[in-house]
C-alpha cells in the first residue's frame, strides 16, 4: 500500500509554511535581527520540544507505522545541549526554562504518545524536514550576526551523519510512502503536521514579544512591513 503521504504533507502544509514564514519574528531573523540571548533562548526552547519528541519517538521506534521513518540521525537534543552549555555555560540547565508555548507544545508531544503515536509523524516531519530545509538558512544567518566560527553555537543545525541533505530528504519522503496506511489516517497526520505548525508559531510569538522590547515597536514594523530578502520555510 502507498499513501502518498510526502506529497500529501507537502501539499497540506503549504499555507502552514506561508503563514510561519511571514511571522515578524521571522521576517527580522531572516532580515539579521537577532541577538546572542535572544538566539539562546530560541533553541533552549527547542531543547525541550526535541527531548520530548525523540523520546516519544525512541519509545514508539518498534511499532509498524514509526520504525519506518525512525532516523537516529535526525536527533538534535545532543546538538541542543552543546550549543546550550556554549551559552550558557555548564550550570544552562538552571537558565533555560521553556516558555508556556513551549510547555503546550510538550503535552501535545505526551499526549500523542499515550493515545495515538502514529500522529508523531508529523512533528517529526515538520521539524525534522525544516531544520533540514529552511533551517540552514537560518543558521548562516546566526553565524553571521553573532559572528561565529564553525559550528560553534549552531551544532543544531549540524547534521554531521546526514553528508547529503538532499539525499536523505529523498530517502525520508520514500519511508513516508512506503507507511502501510489508509487515506484516513493520512488525513490525520497531514493535520497533525499543521496542527505542529501552529504550536511553533506560538512559541514564535512569544520569542517575538521579547524581540519587540528589545529594538522597539516602530523598528519592529519598519521590519516586518519591508522586503524580506529570503525564505526560511522553503517547501519539504
Amino acid at each position: 500500500m502507498s499513501s502518498n503521504l510526502a506529497q500529501k504533507l507537502r501539499c497540506g502544509t503549504q499555507q502552514s509554511h506561508a503563514a510561519i514564514e511571514n511571522m515578524g519574528f521571522m521576517k527580522c531573523f531572516l532580515q539579521g535581527v537577532v541577538d546572542r540571548s535572544g538566539f539562546a533562548k530560541f533553541l533552549g526552547n527547542l531543547y525541550y520540544i526535541y527531548s520530548e519528541l525523540e523520546a516519544a519517538l525512541e519509545d514508539h521506534k518498534d511499532d509498524a507505522l514509526i520504525n519506518p521513518v525512525y532516523f537516529p540521525e535526525l536527533n538534535r537534543k545532543a546538538n541542543l545541549e552543546q550549543d546550550l552549555q556554549f551559552y550558557y555555560g555548564y550550570d544552562w540547565r538552571g537558565q533555560s526554562l521553556p516558555l508556556k508555548a513551549t510547555q503546550n507544545y510538550i503535552a501535545r508531544i505526551r499526549e500523542l504518545s499515550n493515545r495515538e503515536p502514529e500522529l508523531l509523524i508529523g512533528h517529526a516531519y515538520t521539524r525534522y524536514m525544516g531544520d533540514l530545509s529552511g533551517g540552514q538558512m537560518l543558521q548562516k544567518v546566526a553565524q553571521s550576526v553573532l559572528k561565529l566560527s564553525g559550528y560553534e553555537g549552531t551544532s543544531f543545525y549540524n547534521f554531521e551523519q546526514i553528508p547529503d541533505k538532499r539525499v536523505f530528504k529523498d530517502r525520508y519522503r520514500q519511508a513516508l510512502d512506503s507507511l502501510p496506511i489508509d487515506d484516513a489516517t493520512a488525513d490525520k497526520i497531514v493535520a497533525e503536521a499543521n496542527h505542529a505548525f501552529q504550536l511553533n508559531m506560538q512559541i514564535a510569538q512569544e520569542l517575538e514579544e521579547g524581540l519587540i522590547k528589545t529594538i522597539g515597536r516602530a523598528m519592529f514594523n519598519t521590519l516586518i512591513n519591508g522586503n524580506n530578502s529570503g525564505s526560511a520555510a522553503n517547501s519539504y
